[in-house]
Order: structure tokens, then sequence, then C-alpha cells
């Protein structure tokens, strides 16, 4: 399992959301120059998340986009799951995949489904909140909102 850029820039995007927007809508042209980001990638990712209820927007003068909720009120998890999909390690696990008929004497299914759920309880005890903070900065095991799912 890879996390596309998609998937990367859509946090990147949420957060820059979540940071500068103090309730008011921020252009996607400014997110794009404070991210560095191409703006033909937020012209793909922003109605995705619009689609869901991540962020709400408005076209027009004094438009753009902002947060639905607050912060902490948003995982990593449900983000990434929007534009990356199922974040399944094999494709018999991704949600709705056709039931292997191997199923019954496969000896890595339960590895495959403990380390999917892993993924998933990792990146779902994660907030953007937690990420807004100066200790997302910090390397492995210093994260101390990391720390109890390591």
């Amino acid at each position: 399992m890879t996390i596309s850029t998609k998937g990367r820039y859509a946090l990147r995007i949420v957060i820059d959301i979540a940071e500068n927007s103090n309730g008011s809508f921020i252009p996607m042209k400014m997110v794009a120059e404070r991210q560095g980001l191409p703006l033909k990638y937020l012209e793909h990712i922003l109605p995705v998340l619009k689609q869901n209820n991540i962020v709400e927007g408005i076209h027009g003068k004094g438009g753009g986009y902002r947060l639905t909720r607050r912060p902490e009120e948003y995982t990593v998890g449900e983000i990434l799951r929007l534009v990356e999909g199922d974040l399944a390690p094999v494709a018999c696990l991704e949600c709705g995949a056709k039931p292997c008929d191997k199923v019954d004497r496969c000896r890595t299914i339960a590895m495959w489904r403990n380390f999917h759920k892993l993924i998933n309880d990792f990146f779902d005890g994660i907030t953007i909140k937690d990420l807004m903070s100066d200790e997302s900065k910090k390397d492995g095991k210093e994260m101390s909102f990391l720390d109890a799912s390591l």
C-alpha cells in the first residue's frame, strides 16, 4: 500500500485550510501558493472533499473553501480513504472485493487482516488538529499523539 500524491496533498490542503481560515473562506489559489502545490491538483482534490462534506465552498468574490467541522473532528484515515479509496494492503480485503475462493486455506489472511486493522487504527487515531501542532513536526516516536499507537 502506497499513499499517493493525491492523498498527501489532500492532507496538506485540509491542514492549511484549518490553520488559516478562522471560519472564513480561503481561496484555492492561496492554499496552492502557501503549500507550493499546482492549482490543477487542488482543482481535482477539493471537489472530492466538498462532495464528502469535509469542506464547503462558494464561488465568486470572497469565495473559497472552509472546513465543515472542527479540526479535531477529522481523522487522517477519513481523508485518506476518501481520496485513496480503501487502505487495504491486499486486493482481497478491499471494500467490495469478490470473495476469494482460497480464503479457507489461506495461511496469510489473518496477517493481512491484522495489518489492515493496524493501518486503519493508526490513521484513524490521528486528527487534523494533531497535525496542526508543533509536535507533528517531530520524527518518529517523539510524536506524543502517536506514542499510544506505536
